[in-house]
């Protein structure tokens, strides 16, 4: 995918100025930046939701601008529908595009520490157990691209964790393409393959990190003195901006 020169507004207040990032097959992109900066606006704009005031977004050079279906996004909270069990839950976004793979949806629950649950209800699940479910769901779902809007924002650091390293595991199966925003650099740091960080609003890409951590990874990186340092980094360049 490709963003070009990329302009919105509402109310006559500019949000993203200019804005122009690309992700390539398979790619982890992350982006930080300030809250409000725009990054949910991005997220809308990318999945048809606005059209930009000028600017293109291209998947495999076809203009998507204000067209919907392209992506999958999961957003901050499941956004699991009550009344489905998980296995339904799960192949929601496949038969919203006229094809079913039960079978697959089985195997990639199972995958996912559920095994057990496929016929449980939303409100029988913890908050972890709801975010797989639903990355579950972006992930089989046919588009190629997923957009992770800060998933695990709301869980415990623990749990959070431990999501991290199912989310890699199950992506190094796949390799989707990934746009993931968050606030938190040692998460950014730790899943991708590259992290932008935008400025303040009107937003626009103020710097791009490679992040140079082989693959696959685990959580002793996270104190190693190369992590430590990349973290400081990019601290300091959110500071700037904030």
């Amino acid at each position: 995918m490709r963003i070009d020169n990329l302009d919105k507004s509402f109310d006559n207040q500019l949000i993203l100025d200019n804005l122009s990032l690309s992700v390539g097959d398979g790619e982890f992109l992350s982006v930080l930046g300030p809250s409000g900066s725009g990054k949910s606006t991005l997220f809308h704009l990318i999945g048809g939701l606005y059209s930009p005031e000028k600017g293109s977004i291209k998947i495999d050079g076809e203009n998507i601008n204000g067209r919907r279906g392209f992506i999958s996004y999961m957003p901050q909270a499941p956004a699991l529908l009550p009344w489905r069990n998980v296995v339904d839950n799960v192949l929601l976004g496949q038969e919203l595009s006229g094809e079913k793979d039960r079978e697959g949806a089985l195997r990639m629950i199972a995958r996912a520490g559920l095994d057990g649950y496929e016929k449980a209800y939303p409100h029988e699940l913890s908050g972890g157990m709801k975010q797989r479910v639903a990355f579950i769901r972006a992930l089989l779902s046919p588009q190629p691209i997923i957009c992770l809007d800060e998933p695990f924002s709301a869980l415990d650091e623990f749990t959070r964790l431990d999501m991290q390293k199912w989310l890699l595991s199950i992506w190094e199966e796949n390799r989707k393409s990934i746009i993931f925003v968050t606030h938190n650099i040692e998460e950014a740091l730790f899943l991708s393959d590259r992290l932008i960080v935008l400025s303040q609003r009107p937003a626009s890409i103020k710097k791009e990190f490679r992040v140079p951590f082989t693959r696959p990874r685990d959580e002793s990186l996270v104190l190693s003195e190369e992590f430590l340092q990349c973290k400081k980094t990019i601290y300091k360049e959110l500071a700037v901006h904030e």
